[in-house]
């Protein structure tokens, strides 16, 4: 069994950061893929951004384009996602998701809200 535990999320003011930070724990036999998920009450939860076990290669939602990176560090099993200038869209409860031991998992989700 994997565990994803989230961390970072907040209150901050329209054009400001945040980083999220996504641990994996448990008995882990391989991490791929690892991203970002969000969803704002009354939507579908959508991908935000995700990025391959090797980190050469990350997907980005249009939105969030030039102002979000996702980043990780393979030793510690752990991915981060920096959000910059942030805007009050941005509101929502932020999931991290990973590919591992050939199952699909979920964190148990991060408010982030932007006050305008």
């Amino acid at each position: 069994q994997v565990q994803l535990v989230e961390s970072g999320g907040g209150l901050v003011q329209a054009g400001g950061s945040l980083r999220l930070s996504c641990a994996a724990s448990g008995t882990i036999f391989n991490v791929n893929t690892m991203g970002w998920y969000r969803q704002a009450p009354g939507k579908e939860r959508e991908l935000v951004a995700s990025i391959t076990s090797s980190g050469g290669s990350t997907n980005y939602a249009d939105s969030v384009k030039g102002r979000f990176t996702i980043s990780r560090d393979n030793a510690k099993n752990t991915v981060y996602l920096q959000m910059n200038s942030l805007k009050p869209e941005d509101t929502a409860v932020y999931y991290c998701a990973a590919d591992a031991n050939w199952r699909h998992y979920w964190g148990q989700g991060t408010q982030v809200t932007v006050s305008s």
